[in-house]
């Protein structure tokens, strides 16, 4: 269940798929902001598993996402898995 900070608003950013040392709930495939955004690269990109299953590793993306949590969980970033998405540099 999402717990939506209410005061946060969606904004736009660069995403990209990585490999994580360690397999989290979906695999070993993962979505971070890309380096320099607003956003630590240590935050979890929650968006559509199209990222991940239909574009090679590393390529980014230009996301809408808010910043939201899960109770027990901590922060993380979330992005309706409906919403068009524009790749903007792919490997």
């Amino acid at each position: 269940m999402h717990m939506a900070k209410y005061k946060e608003v969606y904004s736009s950013i660069i995403v990209e798929t990585y490999r994580a040392s360690k397999a989290g709930p979906h695999g070993y495939i993962h979505v971070r902001p890309a380096k320099g955004q607003r956003f630590p690269q240590t935050l979890h990109v929650e968006c559509s598993k199209k990222l991940i299953d239909d574009y090679p590793i590393g390529t980014k993306f230009r996301l809408k996402v808010k910043l939201t949590d899960r109770l027990g969980e901590g922060e993380f970033l979330y992005s309706y898995y409906g919403w068009p998405v524009e790749v903007v540099e792919q490997d």
